[in-house]
C-alpha cells in the first residue's frame, strides 16, 4: 500500500484552527494516511492545542500584513519570506503527498512553499465571505472547499465544493432531552442561550444582565449564559446587584466557560450570539433559532456578513452591536417567545443548512487529489 504524508496549515483563530484540527485526526484514521504534520505559528493557539495530537507540529513564525506601506510591513515582509524559506525546507524534507490550508496568515507561506515545490494544494474557508489568504491563493489550489455557497462567486478557482464546516460527532448523536439534563432543565419550558464566545462580549454581557430576572421569573424560560471568563466577576456583581438570589433560580445557568458546548447548544431553543462560521454551524446542527450580534471590528467584516447570509435564508435574526441594549434584545428574545410559528420557522430553516459529514467530504476531496 502506497501510504500517504499529509501537510495541515492554518491558524491564529479557531475558525482556522479546528477545521484544520477535524481533518488532521480524520486523516490519521485513513488506512493509507503514514504521516500527518501540523505546521503553524509556535506563538498562537494552534500550537497549544496540537500538543495532545498524534502528529508533529512544524513551527513556522508568522503575523498579520500591515495594511500600509511603513518599516511595519518590510518587516513583516522579511518575516514571511523567511517564513517561506522555512516552509520550503519542510516540504523538502518530509516531501507531503498533498497541503490543506484552512487560512490566517501562517497557511500562506506554506501554501505558496507547495506551489514552488510542485505540491497539490487543497484549501478550506468557513466564512461566508472568503479571508484574504484564501481569496489571493485560490487560484493556486488544485480544489477549494467552502461552507457558504455564497463565498464561491469571490474565489477564482472553478473547484470549488460546499462541504460546510467540520462539527464534532456529538452534534449529531446527543438528544435535547439528554442534554438538558445535564442542566436539571425540563422540556416542558424554552430555553434560551447567550454566548460571546469563549472570551465573552461586553454588550451582549451587558444588555443580557439587565433583563435576566425578568426572563427566568416573568417569562419562566430557562437561560444558560456564558459571560466569558474575563467578564465572570463584573456579571456576578451586576447580578448580584439588579438580580438577588440569582445562584439560587433553578431556571439560570450562569458560568464563565462551557467546555461541553454541544449540551449548551442541544439544550437550547433561542440563542444569542455573534456570528462566527463555526458557531452558526454548530447552531444550525443544534436547530436553534439564533439572535446574531456579529463582532463588529471582525477581520474583513466577516461576521457580519455570515449573519446576513444566515438572515437572508430566513435561519437567524440580526441586529447591529451598536444599537443593541437591553430594550431591543428583550424585544427580539419575547417577540420569538410570543410568535412560536416565527420562532418554528426559523428553527427549520437553520437545521436545513446543517451538515454533519464536512470532514469526511473535505477527506475524500483530498483523496481525490491524491
Amino acid at each position: 500500500m502506497n501510504r500517504k504524508i499529509y501537510f495541515i496549515t492554518g491558524g491564529g483563530t479557531g475558525g482556522h484552527i479546528y477545521p484544520a484540527i477535524a481533518v488532521a485526526d480524520g486523516l490519521l484514521k485513513e488506512e493509507t494516511t503514514e504521516k500527518v504534520y501540523y505546521v503553524g505559528n509556535p506563538n498562537n493557539l494552534e500550537a497549544s492545542i496540537t500538543k495532545e495530537k498524534e502528529y508533529e507540529f512544524l513551527p513556522v513564525l508568522s503575523s498579520g500584513m500591515p495594511r500600509k506601506i511603513t518599516f511595519c510591513f518590510i518587516k513583516w515582509f522579511i518575516e514571511m519570506m523567511q517564513a517561506l524559506v522555512k516552509s520550503v525546507g519542510y516540504i523538502r524534507k518530509y516531501k507531503p503527498d498533498v497541503i490543506f490550508g484552512t487560512g490566517g496568515y501562517v497557511s500562506a507561506p506554506v501554501i505558496l512553499g507547495g506551489v514552488l515545490c510542485g505540491v497539490p494544494i487543497i484549501m478550506h474557508d468557513c466564512d461566508a465571505n472568503p479571508g484574504l489568504v484564501t481569496r489571493g491563493l485560490a487560484p493556486l489550489a488544485k480544489s477549494i472547499s467552502i461552507a457558504f455557497e455564497a463565498a464561491k462567486i469571490q474565489l477564482k478557482n472553478k473547484n470549488c465544493y460546499v462541504n460546510g464546516n467540520q462539527i464534532r460527532a456529538k452534534f449529531k448523536t446527543l438528544s435535547k432531552e439528554d442534554a438538558q439534563k445535564s442542566f436539571s432543565f425540563t422540556s416542558e419550558k424554552l430555553t434560551l442561550c447567550v454566548m460571546g464566545g469563549s472570551q465573552g462580549a461586553k454588550s451582549i454581557n451587558n444588555a443580557t444582565v439587565s433583563i435576566l430576572e425578568k426572563l427566568v421569573n416573568e417569562y419562566n424560560i430557562q437561560v444558560i449564559f456564558q459571560t466569558g471568563k474575563k467578564n465572570y466577576d463584573d456579571i456576578k456583581a451586576k447580578l448580584d446587584e439588579k438580580f438577588p438570589n440569582w445562584s439560587e433560580n433553578k431556571n439560570l445557568v450562569v458560568k464563565p466557560y462551557f467546555e461541553d458546548m454541544v449540551s449548551v447548544l442541544k439544550s437550547s431553543d433561542i440563542a444569542v450570539s455573534r456570528a462566527g462560521s463555526l458557531s452558526i454551524s454548530e447552531l444550525c446542527a443544534s436547530s436553534v433559532a439564533p439572535i446574531f450580534v456579529p463582532y463588529p471590528y471582525a477581520a474583513a467584516d466577516h461576521q457580519r456578513k455570515n449573519a446576513k447570509c444566515m438572515e437572508k435564508n430566513g435561519a437567524g435574526l440580526y441586529i447591529e452591536d451598536s444599537q443593541l441594549n437591553e430594550q431591543t434584545l428583550l424585544n427580539m428574545i419575547t417577540d420569538l417567545l410570543n410568535n412560536r410559528e416565527k420562532l418554528k420557522t426559523i428553527q427549520d430553516n437553520a437545521q436545513k443548512l446543517a451538515v454533519y459529514d464536512a470532514t469526511s467530504k473535505i477527506i475524500e476531496q483530498i483523496k481525490k487529489v491524491v
